[in-house]
C-alpha cells in the first residue's frame, strides 16, 4: 500500500506537469478568458499580473504547485469564486449520483452476466447481449432526456430535474449526500424524495456501465465455470445455485471489481 500511495504522488506530480504544459499550449490566453470578453488592454494587463501570468513558465508551475498542496486550487473563470469552494458545493452531490448509478449498475448488471454465462445461446444471453449493444451505442443525454420525456412529460412518475422536491428543506449537511444526510437525521421523508430524485439521472448513466459490467461479468464467468474446481464440485453433488454463486462467481469477481473501480471513475 506505502509503495502504492509513492507511485500515486509521483503519477499526480507527472499529470501536473503534462497539464500545465498542455494549458500553456493552447493558442489562448488565460488572462483575456479571465478578464472577459469586453476587456481592455489596461484590464488584460491587469489580470495578467493577478494570475501570475508574468512570470516565466517554471515559477508559475511552482507557484502553482504550492498553492495545490496548501488546497488552493485558485479561482473560477466562471463562478469567480475559490475552487475549492464549488467543488465542496457541487462535489457531493457528484458523488451521490455516481455512488447510486454503480449501485444499481451492480444489482442489474452481476445478476444478467451471471445467468448470460449459465445460460449460453439461451434468450437470457442473447437478450443481455441487446441490452449491452444498446447500453453502449445510447448517448447519455439522449437516453436522459427519453427518460424525462415519458416518466415526466408523459407519464409524471418522476420529477424533471434537481435533488429534492420544493418545499422540503436540505438535511444538515454532514456528509453532503442527502441520503446518508437524511438518515442521519431521521428525516424519512426527505430521503424518500432524494430517492425519487435519483432515480432517473441514476438509469441514464448507468446504462453504458451494465453494458460493460454485464458483458465482463459474462466472459469471467465462462471462463471460471470450465475449470476443474467447478466440475468437482458439481461432482460432489452440491447444489447448482452454491456452485455458481459460492465457488464460480467468487472466483470470477476479481475482473469484476476492477472494472466496477474503472466505471466508477467514468461515472465520477
Amino acid at each position: 500500500v506505502v509503495r502504492r500511495l509513492a507511485f500515486l504522488a509521483l503519477t499526480l506530480l507527472g499529470m501536473s506537469v503534462v497539464l500545465f504544459v498542455i494549458t500553456r499550449l493552447i493558442p489562448a490566453d488565460p488572462a483575456r478568458i479571465a478578464a472577459g470578453e469586453y476587456a481592455t488592454r489596461e484590464m488584460i494587463q491587469s489580470a495578467r499580473r493577478e494570475l501570475g501570468l508574468d512570470r516565466s513558465l517554471p515559477e508559475q508551475y511552482w507557484v502553482y504547485l504550492k498553492a495545490v498542496t496548501r488546497g488552493d486550487l485558485g479561482r473560477s473563470v466562471q463562478s469567480r469564486r475559490p475552487v475549492l469552494a464549488d467543488l465542496s458545493t457541487h462535489f457531493p452531490a457528484t458523488l451521490e449520483l455516481s455512488l447510486f448509478s454503480l449501485v444499481l449498475s451492480t444489482l442489474v448488471a452481476i445478476p444478467l452476466g451471471v445467468l448470460a454465462a449459465t445460460r449460453r445461446g439461451g434468450k437470457v444471453d442473447h437478450a443481455s447481449r441487446v441490452t449491452a449493444l444498446l447500453g453502449i451505442s445510447l448517448p447519455i443525454f439522449w437516453f436522459g432526456l427519453m427518460l424525462q420525456l415519458v416518466f415526466y412529460k408523459h407519464l409524471s412518475w418522476f420529477p424533471h430535474g434537481g435533488r429534492l422536491s420544493s418545499g422540503l428543506d436540505a438535511p444538515s449537511a454532514v456528509t453532503g449526500l442527502y441520503l446518508i444526510d437524511s438518515l442521519i437525521a431521521m428525516r424519512g421523508l426527505v430521503f424518500v424524495d432524494a430517492l425519487w430524485h435519483l432515480v432517473m439521472p441514476g438509469l441514464a448513466m448507468s446504462g453504458i456501465t451494465i453494458a460493460v459490467l454485464s458483458r465482463m461479468t459474462r466472459a469471467s464467468m465462462l471462463d471460471v465455470l470450465r475449470r476443474e474446481y467447478v466440475r468437482v464440485a458439481r461432482a460432489k453433488g452440491l447444489p447448482e445455485r452454491r456452485v455458481i454463486y459460492r465457488h464460480a462467481l467468487r472466483n470470477a469477481a476479481l475482473p469484476i471489481v476492477t472494472v466496477l473501480g474503472i466505471q466508477f471513475g467514468i461515472l465520477l
